[in-house]
């Protein structure tokens, strides 16, 4: 049942409901009808990596169910403050991909711009969660003055990847100014949008980023990220269907998560649920092996099962690709199946 049922019928901000969202995890465990009493370790965890989450988000669980796979993907656990061979703080080697503070470069023809650090939640799986972020600004614009001078100066790259954090976290204007920046430069050819906002705050989907979204010159991909199929809502599928008319793309890219989505009922009504949002699986990637995080952990071969069991269920293009981020491999790496 919805805790905040109400506000589906009350017109709110975006801005306004960032600025509500949940960081104690009392209140969170109180609205839930959770045990207090598991809000201590939700404290001790939240000391390293902070909990943040829309109350539209909150909408979606279950109450009074502690494995609820929303609160699971948002609640700090003690688990977290564990210390796990072969789990560190940049797992991805991000560090050398770096080409400017706010620039990443990984793969031939494209780069990443990491446009700001703000989330609107805070995802407990979240391989940047100890992401240096903090750069101080240039005369160009906030953060990305450095940056945009590499991209017009490197002719390869013809596809702009605009990430955090979330992208959307910025204000219209901001996006525009990066944007129309961006459109200056003949070479590019493509923007690609990483957001989860209008998963985790459709309200964010509004007049004013749909007005940004038709400015664009560039083709634009949305890719989404949504984990379980109890997140896409009423609310969710509008948000889509508004950004599927101004011309964007819209692809989804999920996490395996035990606990979460690591069945194969569960990742089946999830491609489903996507699809008929207008929304494409495809990927479906492996934890990636940032510390604090290992509770979240699928192995390969029940990964590779899955996916083999979708094979069997779904039409080939609602079958999201088992992908691995492998430090230095020219693209992200496929876990291939028996079948391949």
């Amino acid at each position: 049942m919805s805790c905040y049922k109400e506000i589906r019928n009350v017109p709110v901000s975006w801005q306004r409901e960032l600025a509500e969202a949940v960081t104690d995890p009392r209140e969170l465990l109180a609205v839930l009808g959770l045990p207090a009493s598991m809000a201590d370790a939700a404290e001790r965890a939240g000391e390293k990596f902070s909990l943040r989450v829309t109350r539209s988000f909150l909408s979606r669980m279950r109450h009074g169910d502690a494995n609820d796979p929303l609160l699971r993907q948002v609640l700090p656990v003690d688990e977290e403050l564990l210390e796990v061979a072969g789990y560190g703080a940049d797992p991805l080697e991000e560090g050398a991909a770096r080409r400017a503070p706010q620039l990443l470069h990984k793969y031939t023809g494209r780069a990443l711009l990491i446009a700001t650090e703000a989330c609107a939640i805070h995802c407990r799986y979240c391989f940047r969660r100890e992401f240096p972020y903090s750069v101080p600004e240039t005369r160009i614009g906030p953060r990305w003055g450095e940056a945009l001078e590499i991209l017009a100066q490197d002719t390869t790259i013809e596809e702009v990847i605009l990430s955090g954090g979330d992208p959307l976290s910025l204000s219209d204007a901001r996006l525009a100014q990066l944007t129309d920046a961006l459109a200056k430069l003949p070479h590019l050819r493509r923007l690609r949008v990483h957001t989860r906002q209008p998963i985790v705050l459709p309200s964010r989907v509004d007049a004013g980023l749909i007005a940004w979204l038709r400015g664009i010159r560039l083709p634009t991909i949305m890719v989404l990220h949504s984990n379980h199929p109890n997140e896409i809502d009423a609310d969710v599928r509008a948000a889509c269907a508004a950004l599927r008319a101004a011309g964007v793309t819209l692809l989804n890219q999920a996490v395996l998560l035990r606990g979460v989505n690591d069945d194969a009922g569960t990742l089946e009504r999830l491609s489903v649920s996507l699809m008929d949002a207008g929304v494409l699986p495809y990927y479906l990637h492996v934890p990636d092996r940032v510390r604090g995080t290992a509770h979240f952990d699928v192995d390969d071969r029940t990964a590779r099962g899955l996916i083999e069991q979708l094979t069997g269920r779904l039409s080939g293009y609602l079958v999201p690709r088992l992908v691995r981020e492998v430090p230095g491999a020219a693209s992200k790496m496929p876990l291939p199946t028996s079948g391949d």
